[in-house]
C-alpha cells in the first residue's frame, strides 16, 4: 500500500514516521534540478571544458516541470475509512503514490473527507527534501487557480505539507487531468510536479478498500520496498568494486545500511 496510506491515518499523522522513512527523495530532485554552475566573468574566456555547464545553466533558467506517473504496485487511488478514537467522526482518505521515471518515489498525496458536524476537506502531501520551507507549495487543477499549503513537520526522509479546500476544488480533481504541485529548490528554482488525477473521482465517491485487502497490500508493498532495497544496495557495492578504489588484496568496503521500513 502507499506511503500516504502509511501516514495518513485517521487521527492525523500516526504513522508519519514509517511513511517518511520511505521516501528517497534526494536522487529525484538532483535528476529533475541540477543547480546551475555561474557563468565566467565576461572578461575572462571559459575554458572549453566549462561552456556545456554554461548551455545547461541558461537552458535552467526558467521553473522545471516534473512528470510523475503512479506507483506500479498501486495501479488505482485507494479510499479507506474509519472513525476517529477521539469524536467518533467518520474519516476518509483518498490516496496513491507517485513515482519518477527512473521508478524512484517523489510524492503521496492523499485527499481527506471528514465527515461530521463541521465537515472538513483536507490536501496532505508528503514531499521530498531539498525543497524551500518558507515559500510552502502552490498545487492547483491544470491551469486553475493556485491553493497554498504549507509545511507542517519534516522527518529525516521527507516533508509533511497541508492545506484545506472546499468542495469546488474536490469536484476539480474529479474532473480534471493533472494536480500541478509547485515548490522552490534549495536555489529558489521553481519545481512543478505534474501528478496526474485519472481515477481519482472513481475512487473518492466509491466504496472504501477492506481491510483485509488493505493488509494484503500493505503486506505486498513491504515486500517489494525490501526487495528494491537490497538491489540498491547490490548496485553500490558493484559501483565500488567497478571503481577500483580498494587495493588488491583489501577487504570489501562495507556495505550501506538498507533504508528501514
Amino acid at each position: 500500500m502507499s506511503f500516504a496510506t502509511r501516514f495518513a491515518s485517521l487521527g492525523g499523522t500516526r504513522g508519519l514516521a514509517t511513511a517518511l522513512a520511505l521516501l528517497v527523495s534526494a536522487p529525484v530532485l538532483a535528476q529533475t534540478a541540477p543547480a546551475p554552475k555561474p557563468a565566467a566573468p565576461a572578461t575572462r574566456p571559459a575554458a572549453p571544458a566549462q561552456q556545456p555547464a554554461q548551455g545547461a545553466a541558461q537552458q535552467n533558467t526558467g521553473p522545471t516541470v516534473v512528470q510523475v506517473k503512479a506507483e506500479p504496485s498501486q495501479p488505482e487511488w485507494t479510499k479507506v475509512c474509519g472513525k476517529d478514537q477521539n469524536t467518533s467522526t467518520e474519516i476518509c482518505y483518498t490516496t496513491r503514490d507517485f513515482v519518477s521515471d527512473q521508478g524512484q518515489p517523489v510524492l503521496a498525496l492523499a485527499v481527506y473527507d471528514v465527515k461530521g458536524q463541521q465537515p472538513q476537506k483536507v490536501v496532505r502531501f508528503v514531499m521530498p527534501l531539498g525543497l524551500l520551507l518558507q515559500p510552502g507549495l502552490r498545487f492547483a487543477m491544470d491551469q486553475g487557480q493556485a491553493i497554498a499549503g504549507r509545511y507542517v513537520m519534516c522527518l529525516p526522509n521527507g516533508c509533511f505539507a497541508e492545506a484545506q479546500v472546499k468542495d469546488d476544488f474536490i469536484a476539480a480533481i474529479k474532473k480534471g487531468n493533472n494536480l500541478n504541485v509547485s515548490v522552490q529548490n534549495q536555489m529558489g528554482r521553481e519545481l512543478t510536479f505534474a501528478v496526474p488525477a485519472a481515477g481519482f473521482g472513481k475512487a473518492f465517491d466509491g466504496p472504501p478498500i477492506d481491510p483485509k485487502v488493505l493488509e494484503e497490500q500493505q503486506k505486498k508493498l513491504q515486500e517489494e520496498l525490501q526487495k528494491k532495497s537490497e538491489e540498491m544496495r547490490q548496485r553500490m557495492l558493484q559501483s565500488q568494486g567497478q571503481g577500483g578504489a580498494a587495493a588488491p588484496g583489501a577487504a570489501a568496503p562495507a556495505a550501506p545500511a538498507a533504508p528501514k521500513p
